[in-house]
Parts: C-alpha cells; structure tokens; sequence
C-alpha cells in the first residue's frame, strides 16, 4: 500500500471543527448585528437621509476626507518606500523600518496629543511658522487636522508594505537593471511598478477603510458637525439623541460602502499583506542610488523621520512633568489612582482580546484545507476578512441595538467591547501567523505523522518552536490594538469608569493638556512595556536548549 505523505497541516478530520466553528460564529456575530440594523433602519426613509442637510453633509465629508487622506498617504508612501528600497545600509534604517510598523498599533489617541502639541494653536511648529512666516494661517482643528493625522498614521503603513513588494523583485531583473545601468525612470516601468501594482488595490482599500472608519480622530480634531462622520453621528445618535434608526442609517450606510470596497478587492485575491513581514527579501543593489538622487533621497528620509518622530518627542517632552504630577503622593489620591485604575480596566479588555484573537487565528488557519476552492476554505477566508467589511464601530451599533434590554450589567458590555476589539485585530493577527503556519519544515512533518505524534506532543515539539516568535508578536498586536482602542469602549464604555483613552479624551476635553500629556505618555509605556514582554516571551532559547527542530529520538520519546 503506497505511502500517504501528508501537508504540513494535515489532521485528523476532527481537528478542522473548531476553527470552522468558530468561523461560523464570527460571521453569525456579523450578520446578527447587521440584521440589528436592518431591524432599526425603517424607522428612517432613506429619503430622509438626503433630505436632511446635516445627514447629507456627513455622508459627503466622510468620503471626501477618506479620499484626501488615501491620495496623500499613498502619494506620500511611494516615494518613502522607493528611497527605502534604493539605500539599505544607512544607519538606523531598521530602527525606521520598526517605527513605520509601529504606526498600526500607536494609540490614536496619543499621537493626537503629540500633534496638537506640534500644530495646533499653541503648539511648537505652529509658533514658529507664526514668527517666521506671518501671512501664513493655519488651523490644524477642522479638515486640515484629520487629514494630517491620516497621513501621519497610514502613510507609514503603506510605505511598508509598499516596500516589502519592491524588495521582493527577481534578484535576476535586479541584477541586469544593474548591468545595464537603466535610471530611475526605467527602473520604474520595468521593475518598481510590475512589482508594486498587484498590491495598491489592498493598500487603497486598507487605507480607505481606517480612514473612513475613523472615530477618534475626527472626535478630537473635527471641530463641529461640519466636519462629523458617519462614525462620530453613529455616535452621537445613540449616546446624546437615543436615535436607533438614525444610527442603524448610518450604520448601513457606511457597511455598504466598506463592504462595496472590499468585495471588489477580495473578489481577485488580496495579494495585500495587512501586516508586513519582518524577513524582507535583499537582493541586488540598485544603479540609481548615487548622486543628486542620494541626496534627495536623504533629505526625504530625514524629513519623513521628523515627520514621525516629532509629535511623538512632544508627547514625551509634555508628558514626563504631567506624568510625575499624577504620580507624586500629593497627586496620587486624585490623578495617579484614577491613571491606574484606567490602566487596570484597558489591560482587563485588551490582554483577553489579544489571547482571543491569536486563539481564533491558529484554529482558523489550522482548519483550512488545502484547497482554496471548497466552500469551507471560503468561509473561512470570509470571517477573516469580515471585520475590515464591517468597521467596529457598526458591529458594535447593530449589538448594541440587539442586546441593549439585557446589557444592564457593566461587565457585560466590556465583555462584549474585548469580544469586538478581537475581531478588530483578527486579520492583522491572521497576517502575521498564516506564513509561519504554512512553511512548517515538511521533513519534520512527514516524520512526526510516520510516528503518529499528535496533540500536545505534536504542537510542543513541531510548532512552539516556529510560531513561538509569530505568536507573541501577534498578541502584542492584538493587545496594542485593543489597548488603544478608543471607538467601541466609547459606545459601551462608562465616562465614570475610563479606560485609558477615555481618560486621555476627557483630559484633552476639558483642558488638561498637561494632565493629558501624563496619561498619553503612560499609555505609550505599557504599550511598549507589553511588547517588551512578549518579545521575551517570544525570543527563542539558545541551541543547547533546542532551538530547532526535534531530532528523531526526541520524537520517540516524546511518543512514548
């Protein structure tokens, strides 16, 4: 009888249920809470809504800025990322790289603050440019600001993603552009531009939809109804209107568009990775890294750098008196202890997201077969998928309108607001661990099925050793995401009990900018005090303890 040689994820059938359960339920949370919204929504004609100038005006802003923030983030990323691509030996260029992935799990919040600090009224680039150049006006609240703070959060991500797709080019083509010697121009239509074009429909629509979807930004720095979204009137119906119809409105209005958005997208593969790889591909040098181009290649950069950094230095500079103010015994009875216990209630929510989604993630990608056509592959992509087409903030509206008889309870709706940040963080943490998952040393594998290892012998001595470092990544990242979190927790969310952002927003409301500053730059230590402990958690043990793969008496023993 001939051999069965088995995938790298072959199981038992058995073993595929739970993550196609769970899958299952993901999508009947979605379309639960869709059904909430279809349920509430006749109580508005969709007449109504063009006929109400302020319903009609935050359909139309809600769109424009999307569109604004997406061409100058993306304009933006192109050439960071082709300057990147262009010199790869400068110094702290890793350290670069590793800030631009930062920029999907900062607080927005935060870097709100920083740069309120660095362009609003008061802040220091505004009184500089008031001093050296006068006739120029400038008004960081309105447009200008939520369009500002949308580069400033996803340019970054796009021009990292963008430049893992350049270095991932043919070594082979790289090699004879540069024999031949071919300039930036030609370089562009024969390698760049063959290279980047497969991903720009995912990035366009990843950046679309955190701009369209976004609630706190437009919270802090919108500046009136003027310039509302449909996030911020989602909001403000149900919380200061009681106004279900409208909001359930709203809330169909915007899934149609994201879901429009996606479905085209998704309908050809997303050949977008949502999180970028860490392993970038090196290959050849490039022939046109010399000269005036190096030049304006630095002067890029380093401005991109201050670009990033700048707000970020204002929320520490700001921050540290703010910050030992709440901490010090004279302010600790009133500052200091409502800092913690905000602290503790963001790490109640975010640290289960986080093991909910990394959880989720595995027994999802564990249950896909291999082939990509069945309808089970194809449920389970969807519920992957499924939290990028419906935005947080409309799942949590039609749940809200669902379950707002039984949510008298307040851990109930933190409950419900940690269930919620994990589908948020799913298709980043999916991103991050479907490769590693997937390229499993297929010797090892073949050997542990001819020995019949499964269960927990089979994961300790096959898996934990290749997911070890994904899997504590992917739970910084799910709990980062949730950590900052500031659009569900304010529909759920009690202003007398706070999570960390909520504070951060009513410190910024009310005045507080020092006070602000404080809590901002807390928020940024246990968000980096979490990642430091899970790369730890992560960081592989030396050879002597076996840092790769089992050898076969080790799997004997382990079976025995």
């Amino acid at each position: 009888m001939p051999e069965v040689v088995r995938t790298p994820l072959s199981h038992p059938a058995w073993q595929h249920w739970p993550g196609s359960l769970l899958a299952a339920a993901i999508i009947l949370l979605a379309v639960c809470g869709a059904g909430a919204l279809f349920w509430q929504a006749p109580a508005l004609d969709i007449g109504d809504l063009w006929a109400s100038r302020y319903l009609r005006s935050v359909v139309l802003f809600t769109l424009w800025q999307a569109f604004l923030s997406v061409s100058l983030s993306v304009l933006l990323a192109l050439p960071i990322a082709r300057a990147l691509d262009r010199h790869r030996n400068f110094v702290g260029r890793g350290l670069l790289l590793r800030l631009m992935e930062l920029s999907l799990v900062v607080p927005t919040i935060v870097a709100v603050s920083g740069l309120v600090s660095m362009y609003g009224r008061q802040g220091w680039l505004t009184v500089a440019i008031q001093e050296w150049l006068p006739f120029l006006s400038w008004n960081l609240y309105g447009l200008n600001g939520i369009v500002l703070t949308h580069v400033f959060f996803n340019a970054p991500l796009a021009a990292r993603i963008l430049l893992q797709a350049l270095e991932s080019a043919p070594s082979t083509q790289r090699r004879i552009a540069s024999q031949l010697g071919l300039g930036s121009l030609w370089l562009w239509r024969s390698l760049e531009w063959p290279s980047i074009r497969p991903v720009l429909p995912g990035i366009v629509a990843l950046v679309f939809t955190l701009c369209f979807t976004s609630f706190a930004i437009v919270m802090t720095l919108g500046g009136g109804p003027a310039t509302s979204t449909i996030e911020v009137a989602i909001y403000q119906a149900l919380r200061f209107e009681f106004d279900a119809g409208r909001a359930a409105l709203l809330a169909l209005i915007q899934l149609l568009i994201c879901g429009t958005l996606w479905w085209l997208v998704l309908r050809k593969g997303l050949d977008t990775a949502l999180v970028p790889d860490r392993q970038l591909v090196i290959s050849h040098a490039r022939p046109d890294a010399k000269g005036v181009r190096k030049l304006l290649d630095s002067t890029l950069l380093a401005a991109f750098v201050l670009f990033l950094t700048l707000p970020l230095l204002a929320v520490l500079a700001r921050g540290l008196p703010g910050l030992a103010e709440a901490l010090a015994p004279s302010g600790f009875a009133s500052q200091g202890l409502r800092l913690l216990q905000a602290t503790a209630l963001s790490l109640g929510i975010a640290l289960p997201a986080g093991v909910v989604s990394v959880v989720t993630s595995l027994l999802i990608l564990g249950a896909k077969p291999g082939n990509a056509n069945t309808p089970i592959s194809r449920l389970l992509e969807t519920s992957a998928y499924l939290p990028l087409i419906i935005p947080p903030l409309v799942l949590a509206t039609g749940l809200f309108l669902l379950l707002r008889p039984k949510l008298g309870i307040a851990s109930e709706g933190l409950a419900l607001v940690a269930l919620i940040n994990a589908m948020m963080a799913l298709p980043f943490v999916m991103q991050l661990l479907r490769g590693p998952l997937r390229n499993l040393d297929p010797a090892s594998t073949r050997l542990a099925d001819q020995l019949g290892i499964r269960g927990w012998y089979r994961w300790r001595w096959l898996h934990w050793p290749r997911l070890r470092r994904p899997l504590a990544l992917g739970l910084a990242y799910g709990t980062g995401l949730s950590l900052g979190d500031f659009g569900v927790i304010a529909l759920f969310g009690s202003p007398s009990a706070p999570t960390l952002p909520v504070l951060l927003y009513q410190q910024l409301g009310s005045y507080q900018i020092n006070a602000a500053a404080g809590t901002g730059l807390w928020l940024m230590v246990v968000l980096l005090a979490l990642f430091g402990l899970f790369n730890l958690v992560g960081r592989p043990p030396t050879k002597s303890q076996g840092l790769h793969s089992p050898k076969p008496n080790q799997l004997e023993t382990s079976n025995a």
